[in-house]
This record gives structure tokens, C-alpha cells and sequence, in this order.
């Protein structure tokens, strides 16, 4: 009987990857000694969900997707949590009537992991295996195992022991496991950002979480010296210097996906504190249709990609979620058939096909010879991190005037105030206008909680806030609550509210002559333009968030009076 044909020519039979990548990808195999498919995955060349249905098809199992699955608390507790991680296995459901266990696995035919599965159950268990992506396995094996009580454990070791030098004796491992498992922690949790903040006596670890910072546990102050120091070394960091600021970055394996942290310490009254930016490879890219636009956004920003060339500015305040939304757009517009370009400070997040440069003191480049430089590189379209200063705006400019599709970053509070922002830094209204394209403003809300949200009858005060009328507006409202599946918050993950100002022949007459912002508003108004806080109305409307958490991001006094806020169009 022939042999099936392998994965690399299973995924190339079925167009999912060239032969050119298929030659890469077997390099890269015999280098680092590792399966194919995971390298295939890697590189980028092959997304983690046709992995999984390639093989599934080619070996005859049945695969899961574990991002809709439930696991079986009965089938978690038969198999130890070491095994899990070890062999990289997800039991799902037991059945005890007929001693049959589902098992999800990133090779099916792995002897060793079935073997060791066998010896732990006993003979007379039948195991059937799924397929599952790697990186989802991992994910639910954190999920579901979770790192809560080992870091428990962890700690109580280190503080029994002294944490520091005057511990004997002491386990050479134990500082550096409870860092990785705080650092596993962070991300299991959804955390954008992890604190470790000394006080006078003890060492206080926080979570920002949807935007909020959250105490998460609270330490000996004779365990931050040893922390610090491991936390230091992963980042690349001097360990002898702690009276100044530093920058570093760490690179892990968490749950099976890339990660990289963000480090900045800074030195403080009561020791060095240090952030770690959390930066989840898998998060940092959402598609286009997910950003959670209403259709008219979406044909907004639909003429404003059209359009082969100008400068297209997404601004906000930091941590708006500009970058996502710009690395959507990239992903969207990459294609083999343009050279996209970007200019970082840092690179957040890479991205496959795309000429990601990072500028700093250590690359001797900032943003405005960067873009000299691209202009040498063929690109069509280039993204600019941020625009800053006179020297940066004028580059972005003058490659939008090129025919190039420019996207940067600005620092404004509305599409409004965009403009007198520009021209503040010094580009005359006459260039801006017929060379900037569209602005896009967007601010994070945090979403209620589906599982917990409380329905409550809508005050005369909150309809008044949401420019709404008193006949006719919802009777009721959606407020936070507090249940295990968000943590007690209320609130489970965010989501973006935005505003889309595409530019025509009418705006860019109005920027010529330097029209007031008012003015400006006032003309998109009558094409039927939506505010944020109009947006953020429609969230509140539909129970995606509160009254409360749209009046902590944006200003409601800025509705226009009710009857007329949601006149526009969703």
C-alpha cells in the first residue's frame, strides 16, 4: 500500500503554500530539527487552523476547535496537569459507561504521549484522539490547568526561605520559575500591561486589564531583589544599574504562541519599578470585519483605502488602539502585488510579508530620514508610526504627494482637531488639501460582561446624558455586575468606538481656506458623519457597554441636542 503523502505536499497539492515556501520551510526543518508543520506555521506561510485541517483530512482524524469546545471538569481531573503540559494534550470528555476518553493533540500519532496517557488511565480506557492547533492547545491547557495555585505555591516557597541571600538553603530555579509563571499569568489573564511596583514593605504586582489596573497580588519586599534581577537578565538589561531608567524586551513561549514583553524600569523611592508592555502576536491582529464597524463606517473607510495614494491619519490618545487598527488595514491591503513599508517606534507586533523598521537611538534613525529612506525602497504603501514633529509631517507629505498611500498615527482628539494639529506643526492647509485623504479617530470602551450585565430601567439623568428623548428612548439600560467568568469586573474585553471623516472635493476646499473646525464639523454633519460619542450611544443602545464606561472615554456634553444624535444611519 503506497504511504500518504507528506504535509508539506498535502498543503501544496491543495494551493495553501508554493513551492518556494515548501523548499524554505524544509530548510528551516533540517536546521532546527523541528516538525514541519509548526515551522510551516512559524514562518507564516500557513495559517494554524489549515495546519490542523490539512492533517485531519490526511490522517483520517477527526479535529476539534478548541475555541469552541467545552472540556469535561471530569476528563480535566483524570489526567495530571504535568502530563498535559509535557505532551501537549487536552483531555475534553470522559465517558464512564463505556471507559472512553477524548483527548485534543497537536500530533495524533504521537506513540509517547499515547503510551504515557495509557499507563496513567489504565489498559482498559479507550483514548481517541482530535487534532487541534498547536498554538489553541496551549492556550486551553493554560485556560483550563491555569497557573494560579503553582504561582501560590512559588511564592510561599520563596517567602519561607527568606527571598533573598539569607535564604539556605535556596533553589537556584525557583526565582526564575516564578517569574515565568507571572509572566504566563499576565497574558492568560488578558493583561495589555504587568506591574511590579516595590513599596516600603512590601512589592505590589498589578494587571491593567480592559484598560484598568487591577492589584493581583501583593509580595515580601524581600522577594523583589531576586525578581528584579531575573526580570533584568530576560530583558537584555544592565543588573548593576539601577539608578537610571532602562529599555528592554523579552521574547517567550507562552501556551504554545509568540510573545514579547515590553520592559521599562525606572528608578523610585523604595527601588527600581518595572512595566512590562505585553505584546500577544495572536491579538495583534484583527481582521478588518471584526473591528466592530456599522456598515456606513465601514463604506467610509472602504472609499478611503480605495484611493491609490494620500496620507490617511488614525488618530486618539495612547492606548486608543491606533496600532490594531492600522495593522488591520495593513493586513487587508498586503497583497503580493504591492511593497508595504513601515517605520516603528517600537515594532510592536510582526508582520508576515511586510517590511517592518524600527527606529530609535539604537538604530541612529528617526522618522523623518526613515522616510528618505523608504522613498528609496519602491514602496506603494508605507505606514509611519507616529507623526511628531514639522520635519516628520512634512516627509509623510511629501510621499503622499508622490503617489504613495501614506498611513501615520497623530495624536488628536477628534478627526476635527486633526487638522489645526497639522497645520500647528507646520503643513500649509493648501498642500493638506487633495493630499490627505480620510481621518479616522477611535477610542476603547470596555465591554460589559455577557455572562453577569444587569438590566436597568433608564433614568431621565442617562437619556439626558445620551442626548436622547424621553419618549421613545429604551426602557432599559445595561450596568456592570461582578461574576467569576469576568473576574468580578463586570466587564470582559473591550471594544472600539470610532468616527470616519473621508475627504472629498467640498473638504478640501474648506481646508484650503483654512475653515474653523466648526465649520468643518458642520459641513461632514450634513453628509451624515457620526461623532464618537454618537457611536459610543449606539454600544450603550445595543448592552455592549455601559453610560458610565462611554462617559469615562469620551465627553457627552458634545451630543447634539435628542432627536438628532442617531439621525445619521447606523
Amino acid at each position: 500500500m503506497n504511504a500518504p503523502p507528506s504535509i508539506g505536499q498535502t498543503l501544496l497539492a491543495a494551493g495553501l503554500i508554493s513551492a518556494d515556501q515548501l523548499r524554505i520551510a524544509l530548510h528551516e526543518q533540517r536546521d532546527h530539527r523541528q516538525p514541519l508543520g509548526p515551522v510551516l506555521v512559524r514562518l507564516g506561510f500557513v495559517s494554524e487552523a489549515a495546519l490542523r485541517d490539512a492533517l485531519a483530512a490526511r490522517s483520517g482524524v477527526p479535529w476539534v476547535d478548541l475555541a469552541a469546545a467545552l472540556a469535561d471538569p471530569d476528563a480535566i481531573a483524570r489526567v495530571p496537569q504535568a502530563l498535559a503540559r509535557r505532551h501537549r494534550l487536552l483531555p475534553l470528555h470522559y465517558d464512564a459507561g463505556h471507559k472512553r476518553l477524548i483527548v485534543a493533540m497537536a500530533d495524533a500519532h504521537d506513540i509517547v504521549a499515547l503510551d504515557r496517557l495509557r499507563a496513567e488511565l489504565g489498559p482498559d480506557v479507550h483514548i481517541e484522539p482530535r487534532l487541534a492547533g498547536e498554538g489553541e492547545l496551549g492556550r486551553a491547557i493554560e485556560q483550563h490547568y491555569g497557573q494560579a495555585s503553582s504561582i501560590e505555591d512559588l511564592v510561599r516557597t520563596l517567602e519561607q526561605r527568606g527571598g533573598t541571600a539569607g535564604a539556605s538553603p535556596r533553589d537556584p530555579q525557583l526565582v526564575v520559575r516564578l517569574v515565568d509563571a507571572l509572566l504566563a499569568d499576565a497574558v492568560s489573564r488578558g493583561a495589555s500591561d504587568l506591574h511590579f511596583e516595590p513599596e516600603a514593605g512590601f512589592l505590589r504586582i498589578r494587571h491593567r486589564i480592559d484598560g484598568a489596573l487591577r492589584q493581583v497580588r501583593a509580595l515580601h519586599r524581600a522577594c523583589w531583589a531576586e525578581l528584579a534581577v531575573r526580570l533584568k537578565v530576560l530583558a537584555g538589561m544592565d543588573i548593576a544599574e539601577s539608578r537610571s531608567p532602562q529599555d528592554g524586551r523579552i521574547s517567550l513561549a507562552v501556551g504554545g504562541r509568540a510573545v514579547d514583553y515590553r520592559v521599562a524600569t525606572q528608578p523610585t523611592l523604595h527601588g527600581e519599578n518595572i512595566v512590562l508592555r505585553i505584546l500577544d502576536r495572536d491579538k495583534g491582529i484583527v481582521p478588518l470585519e471584526a473591528l466592530g464597524l456599522t456598515p456606513a463606517q465601514a463604506d467610509d473607510l472602504g472609499r478611503i483605502l480605495a484611493r491609490p495614494e494620500g496620507l490617511v491619519l488614525v488618530v486618539g490618545p495612547t492606548g486608543s488602539g491606533k496600532t490594531t487598527t492600522l495593522y488591520s488595514i495593513l493586513n487587508h491591503l498586503s497583497t503580493e502585488a504591492v511593497n508595504v513599508m513601515t517605520l516603528e517606534d517600537p515594532v510592536e507586533y510582526p508582520l508576515a510579508m511586510i517590511r517592518q523598521t524600527q527606529i530609535g537611538e539604537a538604530s541612529r534613525l528617526d522618522f523623518a530620514d526613515g522616510v528618505r529612506a523608504l522613498l528609496r525602497q519602491d514602496p506603494d504603501i508605507i505606514l509611519i508610526g507616529e507623526i511628531r514633529d514639522a520635519d516628520t509631517a512634512t516627509m509623510a507629505l511629501r510621499a503622499a504627494l508622490t503617489g504613495h498611500q501614506v498611513f501615520a498615527t497623530l495624536h488628536a482628539n477628534s478627526v476635527f482637531g486633526a487638522i489645526p494639529r497639522l497645520v500647528e506643526i507646520g503643513l500649509a492647509p493648501e498642500l493638506l488639501a487633495g493630499n490627505l485623504t480620510g481621518i479616522l479617530s477611535q477610542r476603547l470602551v470596555r465591554r460589559l460582561c455577557p455572562d453577569c450585565r444587569a438590566p436597568a430601567s433608564a433614568s431621565a439623568a442617562d437619556l439626558d446624558r445620551l442626548g436622547l428623548p424621553p419618549d421613545g428612548a429604551p426602557a432599559v439600560l445595561y450596568e456592570a455586575a461582578g461574576c467569576p467568568a469576568c473576574d468580578f469586573r463586570g466587564y470582559r474585553g473591550r471594544l472600539a468606538i470610532a468616527e470616519i471623516l473621508p475627504f472629498d472635493p467640498d473638504f478640501d476646499d474648506l481646508v484650503a481656506r483654512r475653515a474653523h473646525p466648526a465649520e468643518l464639523r458642520a459641513a461632514a454633519r450634513r453628509k451624515g458623519h457620526r461623532s464618537l460619542a454618537e457611536d459610543g450611544v449606539r454600544r450603550v443602545l445595543d448592552g455592549s457597554t455601559s453610560v458610565s464606561e462611554l462617559a469615562r472615554v469620551v465627553d457627552l456634553s458634545t451630543l447634539v441636542p435628542a432627536g438628532s444624535a442617531l439621525t445619521g444611519g447606523a
